[in-house]
């Protein structure tokens, strides 16, 4: 059912036809077409016709976006949710850590960043209102301009790399070559150290495959394929093993370039780069925008969640806290009810099972598969962890607010002094009076061995873990002789509460991986069974990444469904296509021919 999803949004409008792709090969300027986005106004309610019902289980990203676009529709909406609000989104307050009337020390499952190319979530924040006037998008998210990246026991100091790559093209109003997007493409990865160039070209040139290659052999053959196989790596230097192939899809994308698939990482680094580019105006990241990565300036529920909930609330969206669905039961080829942890049913007219797939996974009964088989699949999915670490310092970083990518870590981090971009007196703010920064990392590989104790993080105490980050972090950070980061400014530090041992470590949030060929393995957001919908990061959508984009686009999908299904004159919520370059689109159809026919990528060598 994929092909009721827009891949190429800018491509069906693209009017580059024939000639012009003789033109983009030959390295001749072709003229993008203006394309306007869609309305992202806030929808008002829906005249009443029929009221209908419908239950959400499960309160996170995908959950909340749903409930979102449903209530705003004229539908009665009922989210339950077992734990906490936001999923993996969410932030938390770390217990008994507030002093002398200052709040708690901001913890966080994982810091947040929202690339340019990310529409739905902007597009939701920019629905909610604050308190005083406003929205959340506007109030609260903010550019970063740079990215600090480290390279683990390499002698290199850290360095500066711009989000942005608009220097690397050539442009003249909006004339681009494939030519100049090959050099804005080598000019953004200058900053990887010890890649020889001719390596660098070569990785450059298979990303530009992804890019040229059509939805039939991005699906037919890329998708089968490990990023690792893709950009050829055995054979390769150490240096494009480890940063080019291996760290830099660790640290973008949280995935493992082995078993990742090649189109979902390169569609995402497509997306990325095309965002940063500066040229697809509908993507935020655009020439009069300039947000190619942005945060938010407050801990994720303060800014963004707390509000979104309050909102719901305000039109009506009930919650009912600390009670989980254990079970569907069918009757005549329809979901009938929902078995509840607390030992009621739930009964209503649509059921939406917005839930990560380890617990999706064992509901799916035999009955259920029965009434729609291809729900198989979901048993088939992986899962890995990503899990956030915060150390509370006593002095403020001096660094530029920007990310920290420290390629090649064991474990896979990624890191942003929260202070500066915050703009908040920590001191004043948080805690006892000690604390002045945090810095927030994420831990995106818990399978590989660390530096200090040989082991891998699921084998480690909670203990162990901190200490272990702290010196892979601190090896990368203080490499060429500055010493950034120094153990006795840490006050304290907090570990995702979402990790637990009793006695064996265990994580309540996994997120769903795109191993290679895992799409046809992943359900739709409708289902066979006319009024059971599905929502999550694992759900098939546009950016198709396990991500808060993907997951609040699933909802946006689950929402359409049940309009679908449902009586509703309620105009259809808006699901943006991952734009690409529509100078692109020629070489696309070229592509086309050649994969029909059973022939290599042009630029396959």
């Amino acid at each position: 059912m994929h092909d009721r999803h827009t891949e190429d949004g800018v491509s069906r409008r693209s009017v580059l036809k024939g000639s012009a792709a003789a033109a983009v090969l030959a390295g001749t300027a072709v003229t993008m077409p203006q394309v306007v986005a869609p309305s992202a106004r806030a929808v008002p309610p829906t005249p009443k016709r029929r009221r209908r019902e419908v239950a959400v289980f499960g309160g996170g990203m995908s959950g909340l976006s749903a409930a979102h676009e449903l209530i705003e529709r004229g539908f009665d909406v009922t989210v339950y949710e077992p734990a906490y609000l936001g999923g993996k989104a969410r932030s938390h307050d770390v217990p008994g850590t507030a002093r002398g009337g200052r709040k708690a020390l901001p913890g966080e499952h994982g810091f947040r960043f929202f690339p340019g190319c990310y529409q739905h979530t902007p597009d939701t924040m920019e629905r909610i209102p604050l308190p005083g006037g406003g929205n959340v998008k506007d109030r609260h998210l903010i550019n970063v301009e740079a990215a600090i990246v480290a390279f683990d026991d390499s002698g290199y100091a850290p360095t500066a790399a711009p989000a942005s790559i608009m220097g690397g093209i050539e442009h003249a109003g909006e004339l681009v070559t494939l030519e100049n997007l090959r050099n804005a493409f080598m000019t953004g990865l200058k900053f990887v150290v010890d890649i020889p160039p001719w390596e660098l070209a070569y990785f450059v040139n298979r990303e530009l495959i992804i890019a040229t290659s059509c939805k039939e052999r991005r699906l037919g053959q890329w998708e089968n394929q490990s990023w690792m196989e893709f950009v050829k790596a055995k054979g390769k230097s150490p240096a494009y093993n480890k940063y080019l192939a291996g760290a830099l899809t660790r640290a973008l994308v949280a995935a493992k370039s082995g078993t990742a698939s090649a189109r979902t990482i390169g569609q995402i680094g497509l997306a990325l780069a095309t965002s940063a580019t500066g040229l697809v105006g509908q993507y935020d990241a655009g020439l009069l925008h300039g947000g190619v990565d942005r945060i938010l300036n407050a801990p994720t529920n303060h800014a963004w969640i707390d509000p979104w909930v309050a909102y719901l609330k305000a039109r009506g969206v009930k919650f009912v806290m600390g009670d989980g669905v254990s079970q569907f039961t069918l009757a005549g080829g329809r979901i009938s009810g929902a078995r509840m942890t607390s030992g009621r049913t739930v009964t209503t007219d649509w059921y939406v099972a917005a839930m990560p797939i380890d617990r999706l996974g064992p509901m799916l009964t035999p009955a259920l598969l029965a009434a729609d088989p291809s729900l198989a699949g979901i048993r088939k999915l992986e899962d890995d962890w990503m899990v956030g670490i915060q150390y509370f310092l006593k002095h403020k970083s001096d660094l530029p607010p920007a990310h920290i990518a420290s390629l090649g870590t064991p474990w896979a981090l990624t890191g942003l002094y929260q202070a500066k971009p915050w703009g908040v007196d920590f001191g004043r703010t948080y805690g006892d009076g000690r604390v002045h920064d945090c810095l927030s990392i994420d831990i995106s590989d818990w399978n590989k061995p660390g530096i200090l104790y040989g082991k891998p993080a699921k084998e480690c105490s909670k203990q162990q873990i901190a200490r272990e980050v702290w010196a892979q972090m601190s090896r990368a950070m203080n490499s060429g002789g500055r010493r950034i980061l120094r153990s006795e400014d840490i006050v304290t530090w907090s570990l995702d509460p979402g990790i637990t041992w009793s006695p064996t470590i265990a994580n309540a949030t996994p997120l769903m991986v795109n191993t290679a060929g895992s799409y046809k393995n992943r359900p739709t957001s409708d289902t066979r069974i006319s009024n059971f919908f599905i929502g999550g990061d694992h759900v098939r959508t546009n950016i198709d990444l396990a991500t808060m984009e993907g997951a609040n686009e699933s909802g946006r999908m689950v929402a359409n469904a049940i309009i679908g299904e449902s009586d509703s004159p309620a105009r259809p919520a808006t699901v943006f296509p991952l734009w690409e370059l529509p100078m692109l689109e020629p070489l696309k159809q070229a592509d086309r021919a050649r994969y029909r026919a059973g022939q290599p990528h042009v630029l396959d060598f």
